[in-house]
């Protein structure tokens, strides 16, 4: 009998907490629902205010990515503390939670100060051409953590933020004219001043070669089985690829008509008489 009653006892215990439990539970499952939604809202109108101002992409990107992670702690706060989590133990457990995270995530926290130090100085911006940690590529998204680039062959390279910021970066279109070098090799017997003024001319007819600074060319090196001429040249950047390979096939086919020889490579075979 007593046992009976020592169930009954711990049965209404366990039911008295529960109806005490379950308002705050409700309202703690209220409040995650919502305020996903609120959050989710935000966004939007975050995304729609970014899109009616003329401000840089990166930190557009940046500002999103960090609104989003902030309202989500928020939240998170929110609904632990209304589940009956005390303020003052919640603080004290983030604060060692925080340290240990911080320990285990040394490189996502240098992460997130590269992605500030990125938008502080700008060494690139949304879509820039750059060279970095043996990747070249367009620049498509600055997030908190990683920038992501789209290369030549349309494959997304995601690089951290900390690399980024603490290696060197060569952007491509951090100016507005850009330098060309191309090398060309003739053959010994061909008149040097005959190519020289052809590839002249070659810059002086492309509409997208700029005539200031004004186009060079030079013997750059007397080779093995070639004369190399060096040929510079400044272009616009938009127009760099379509002046370089422009070069090179209007040299081919003028240097043919020339008579200028462009040597290549030749292994001669001889076979021995006993």
């Amino acid at each position: 009998m007593d046992k009976i009653l020592n169930l009954q006892e711990h049965a209404d215990k366990a039911l008295d907490w529960m109806w005490a439990v379950l308002p705050n539970l409700v309202i703690a499952l209220f409040l995650l629902f919502a305020g996903t939604y609120v959050i989710r809202f935000i966004n939007k109108m975050v995304h729609k205010f970014f899109l009616k101002k003329d401000y840089d992409l990166a930190l557009e990107s940046f500002l999103q990515s960090f609104i989003n992670i902030a309202l989500k702690m928020i939240l998170f706060v929110l609904v632990i503390t209304q589940l009956g989590v005390q303020t003052t133990s919640l603080v004290a457990v983030l604060a060692s939670a925080g340290l240990a995270i911080g320990l285990a995530l040394q490189g996502s926290l240098a992460n997130f100060a590269g992605g500030v130090l990125i938008l502080i100085f700008k060494p690139f911006k949304i879509g820039d051409w750059i060279s970095a940690q043996g990747v070249d590529g367009t620049v498509k998204e600055i997030s908190i953590f990683t920038t992501k680039l789209s290369t030549f062959g349309n494959q997304v390279a995601v690089i951290p933020n900390g690399q980024l910021s603490n290696n060197t970066i060569i952007n491509y279109n951090a100016l507005d004219t850009r330098r060309d070098k191309i090398d060309v090799g003739i053959g010994y017997g061909s008149n040097i001043k005959q190519a020289k003024d052809i590839l002249l001319a070659i810059c002086n007819d492309s509409a997208t070669i700029l005539k200031e600074p004004i186009p060079e060319v030079y013997v750059g090196e007397l080779a093995d089985s070639s004369v190399n001429l060096t040929l510079r040249f400044w272009v616009n950047n938009p127009d760099f690829w379509a002046a370089h390979f422009h070069v090179l096939e209007e040299t081919k086919y003028r240097f043919d008509a020339a008579g200028i020889e462009i040597p290549f490579p030749q292994r001669v075979i001889t076979q021995m008489k006993n």
